[in-house]
């Protein structure tokens, strides 16, 4: 399978895009397009599963609820331990910030 990160992507949405590029059991590797939409104010992240995210395009910041928050510029790469909470306190609308998440599901021992 060959296909480009960029492709298909709408010139604006009203709401963020979501688009899964490969799942299993294990891993999810996704695809987000912000289109100028940072986290709603007082929601923060907390999920159960690792998450490994990259910054393609674009500009950020993440912030996180009790470290120091992050700015990102693209090329720029986080990760993101379970239970991390975070949110998305910023995103540049020109140009638009594309991402690149992997999120990994902690095996039980």
């Amino acid at each position: 399978m060959h296909e480009n990160i960029f492709k298909g992507l709408p010139s604006a949405s009203e709401v963020e895009l979501f688009e899964d590029i490969f799942r299993n059991e294990n891993l999810c590797i996704e695809r987000i397009a912000s289109y100028g939409k940072a986290s709603p104010e007082g929601f923060w992240y907390n999920q159960p599963e690792d998450e490994w995210v990259m910054l393609l395009c674009g500009e950020a910041e993440l912030q996180y609820k009790h470290q120091p928050s992050v700015n990102l510029k693209a090329g720029d790469y986080v990760f993101i331990p379970a239970n991390q909470e975070h949110r998305v306190s910023y995103v540049s609308k020109e140009p638009n910030c594309i991402w690149l998440a992997i999120h990994i599901k902690n095996k039980k021992k």
